[in-house]
């Protein structure tokens, strides 16, 4: 015998090959496991699989715990891939691991389950793995010799042949979130054809791995929901419609032939998530319900994942059967059904749709001012730098208009800084009223504001200050103090050179438009 590294908690997959050895043959395996001593050929193994896939979502449309989701997984391995024993840790807050899920082998569930290891417990077989997609192979080749012992190695005959599983391999699954981080692993061993698994079954292993991760995901959701509704004191109800809301759908596409493309089958959940019923979704193309955000978007996802490189992930827009758009999120992988039988594409969707609002929202108050709604000094800046590359290509020149108001400090001092915000957003609502579509009005700060006008010289340009200054002029509501401004002007030319030098160009023409106006009382 031959020291085996530990893979899960302190004995790994240990149990299982301690079974073997006290029984002390191969015909030990098949008394643990009677129902698994036959070997699945690759068409049945691949329509199982199928099978067994649905039969976990199920079980997470169902509302299952996340320990019993996790057992449907690694018991979907080990009936549907034709592994003899299938081993699922979580990955705790700590970072440290526990087993969760054991399939194959009574004596290896009692033996493993529950039982906690350290964060780097797959460090060292990582640091020798082969990469074969999101897997991650241990060849027994690479073991360093002269090892300590750790666990129990089967008494079993060796394969013979170049891809042949021997008794000391492994093969892992890393497990991620959605956001991609580590939240378990799930380990496999003793094929029972006795042979390293091909591309199909790598395939099929990495999607119960990514349902795995959509398992925990789902039930960190119910875990904060729980503690929302417990914190807020929610309505059952409320929370009831919040929870139904986070199930995982899936459906079936055809990748070949000539229903390619076409939806063949969809969950109750892939329903609830779209709007749509059973008999509207199947039979139409599923393309048509997507909208790009980047010309030829479709087409080269497809492309991706044509090329067979595991299951491919995906954050698209969905439109729904009321005709409002959502963003799905999840994967999708193209699943061989056996031969002279069309492939078809498994993806599993989830609605992101409020991730994807809060990310947009987060995108606009970094370039908006908070106050007024206007544009900020950094979304002028990107904005300026694009009327800047304009000018330089059409040779047409624009102008850069520094606003500043006179008498506002007034305002603040005899109203309080409440009015003088108030004031502040009457001002820019009538900024934006009198420019001309295109136009950028921005906040710079205080009461200090930046007009940027493309293409406009001579007649255009005096129209355009008469009407803002005008604009500004008008009595405040509420407000007796009378508010006017002092405007710079800096030229946007071909011979530019930044946004700062203009801003400065156009804050010194301000003030001496100021000067003027003060000595003009």
């Amino acid at each position: 015998m031959s020291r085996r590294r530990t893979l899960s908690g302190t004995a790994g997959l240990s149990p299982w090959k301690r079974a073997l050895t006290t029984a002390g043959s191969r015909e030990a395996a098949d008394a643990v496991t009677p129902e698994r001593s036959h070997v699945l050929n690759e068409p049945t193994v691949r329509m199982t699989a199928v099978r067994r896939l649905y039969e976990v979502s199920a079980r997470m449309g169902a509302g299952r715990s996340l320990a019993e989701t996790l057992q449907a997984v690694v018991e979907g391995v080990v009936n549907g891939l034709g592994f003899g024993i299938a081993v699922l840790n979580l990955r705790q807050s700590d970072g440290k691991f526990e087993v969760i899920a054991v399939a194959g082998s009574p004596e290896a569930r009692e033996a493993l389950l529950g039982t906690i290891s350290a964060g780097d417990i797959f460090d060292a077989e990582f640091a020798i793995a082969d990469k074969w997609g999101g897997l991650r192979f241990v060849p027994h080749e690479r073991l360093p010799e002269g090892g300590e012992i750790v666990g129990w190695v089967p008494e079993i005959p060796i394969p013979s042949g170049a891809d042949a599983w021997h008794p000391l391999d492994a093969l892992f699954a890393p497990l991620h979130s959605s956001d991609g981080e580590l939240v378990g692993m799930l380990s496999v061993d003793l094929p029972e054809d006795q042979r390293r698994p091909g591309q199909i079954r790598r395939e099929l292993l990495e999607i119960f791995a990514t349902q795995a991760g959509l398992a925990i995901d789902k039930a960190r959701l119910t875990d904060q929901l729980l503690a929302e509704k417990a914190r807020l004191e929610a309505s059952e109800t409320t929370f009831r419609m919040v929870f139904e809301g986070a199930g995982n759908g899936m459906a079936t596409i055809a990748f070949d032939g000539p229903e390619a493309g076409r939806i063949l089958r969809v969950n109750d959940a892939f329903c609830h998530i779209t709007g749509y019923t059973p008999a509207q979704l199947v039979g139409t193309t599923f393309v048509d319900y997507l909208r790009d955000e980047q010309t030829g978007q479709t087409k080269r996802e497809i492309e991706q994942l044509a090329t067979g490189r595991g299951p491919y992930r995906f954050e698209r827009t969905f439109r729904r059967t009321d005709g409002n758009d959502i963003w799905l999120g999840g994967t999708a992988a193209i699943v061989d059904q056996g031969k002279d039988l069309p492939r078809i594409i498994l993806i599993q969707i989830d609605d992101v749709t409020a991730r994807k609002d809060a990310e947009r929202e987060l995108r606009h108050h970094a370039a908006h001012d908070p106050l007024t709604g206007l544009p900020n000094r950094r979304l002028l800046q990107h904005r300026f730098n694009a009327a800047l590359q304009r000018s330089r290509q059409t040779g047409r020149r624009g102008v850069l208009m520094f606003c500043d108001l006179n008498h506002f400090k007034q305002v603040n001092d005899k109203y309080g800084h409440e009015a003088g915000d108030k004031a502040l957003r009457e001002i820019a609502d009538r900024l934006l009223t009198e420019v001309r579509h295109g136009d950028t009005v921005a906040r710079l700060g205080g009461d200090e504001f930046a007009v940027l006008a493309e293409d406009i010289d001579g007649d255009d340009l005096d129209v355009l200050m008469r009407r803002i200054d005008e604009s500004i002029s008008k009595p405040l509501d509420g407000i007796d103090v009378p508010v006017t401004a002092s405007i710079g002007l800096a030229v946007v030319s071909p011979y530019a050179a930044d946004l700062d030098e203009l801003l400065r160009t156009a804050d010194n023409a301000m003030y001496e438009a100021k000067r003027a106006y003060r000595a003009s009382l």
